[in-house]
């Protein structure tokens, strides 16, 4: 008879309780916490995708494995139904451009969801600035000379943007109500039409991201003649800032870090936490200032109070234009 036939079986069943707990105390059979999702609302290689990634470069430390799930489509409008509909425990998070929080809610007739009641704020991650940029057609090297022509030659005054409510359709907008000019807004399907149109000809300018264009701009392909933050961009020094240039407009976009509704606690704190750490990173802040970004780094609040002011400041230039999406 071997050992095991000879002992009780109420001995067996203690003992492999005993195991039991001990495996699970010591983390071996325990089900692992699923990792941190970012939702990316487009596709991979822009800029949203590109910030998310580094964002999740430096949140392994404190959080293990992180998943970036890209969910491109209308507009990021997919993602954030995605992040709105996932459980508030601080495992699903989305990265986005400052857009579809306070641009959309005053552009679309519909939207399924609310830019304010369906997200908790964590942390506004980095600001960024637009470039006015003049193509071959319009050979204008100055904003001076920009204002000058859409005023003596409207047809010369045609932009180009990624589309109808976008960031670059309405930083359009609000420079013809600051300059007193008006401009003929050309929406193409995505910024690489709009650049192709630039450089054959077709559009006098464009407004973009000034990472989009600094290097185009260095080429001399295209002109970069002003930006329209409160300061000059460090990609692009020489070139002014559009208040320097005698236009009174100034004007940021900004990526932040959202949760679903109901996210609070330890679970909040945690991730704000962890952005503000990412902000005071040399590495990371560095990595971030050389794609064109002020790095912020803020708390909840703080990115709360920042898209209220945002939804107020949009809602006038963009119910001037009478634009309605559905």
């Amino acid at each position: 008879m071997s050992v095991f036939q000879r002992t009780p079986r109420r001995v067996w069943v203690l003992a492999m309780a005993a195991l039991s707990m001990s495996l699970l105390s010591s983390g071996v059979g325990a089900q692992d916490k699923p990792p941190l999702k970012i939702l990316v609302g487009f596709p991979p290689g822009g800029s949203a995708d590109v910030l998310a990634r580094m964002v999740a470069d430096a949140l392994k430390d404190d959080f293990g494995p992180i998943v970036v799930d890209n969910k491109p489509g209308a507009g990021g409008r997919i993602a954030l139904n995605m992040t709105k509909a996932a459980k508030p425990d601080g495992q699903t998070v989305i990265i986005l451009p400052s857009g579809p929080m306070v641009l959309f809610p005053h552009v679309y007739k519909k939207l399924d969801y609310d830019a304010v009641k369906d997200f908790t704020p964590i942390s506004q991650i980095a600001r960024f600035q637009f470039g006015v940029v003049s193509g071959p057609a319009s050979n204008v090297k100055t904003v001076a000379e920009m204002v000058t022509k859409a005023k003596t030659d409207p047809n010369s005054a045609s932009y180009g943007t990624p589309g109808a409510g976008t960031l670059p359709h309405f930083m359009g907008v609000l420079m013809e109500q600051s300059a007193g000019i008006n401009l003929n807004h050309i929406p193409f399907q995505g910024g690489a039409p709009a650049n192709t149109a630039l450089l054959g000809g077709h559009i006098g300018y464009k407004f973009d991201v000034v990472s989009e264009t600094a290097e185009m701009h260095r080429a001399g392909k295209v002109r970069i003649i002003a930006v329209t933050g409160n300061q000059r961009d460090p990609q692009v020094p020489e070139v002014p800032t559009l208040r320097e240039s005698g236009v009174n407009m100034d004007a940021t976009a900004w990526f932040a870090m959202y949760g679903p509704a109901g996210l609070r606690g330890e679970a909040l704190a945690r991730l704000e936490k962890a952005m503000m750490k990412i902000a005071r990173d040399p590495a990371t802040k560095d990595k971030m200032i050389k794609l064109g970004y002020e790095v912020i780094g803020s708390n909840s609040n703080d990115l709360a109070a920042a898209q209220r002011a945002d939804l107020a400041r949009w809602e006038k230039p963009i119910k001037a234009t009478g634009v309605q999406l559905d």
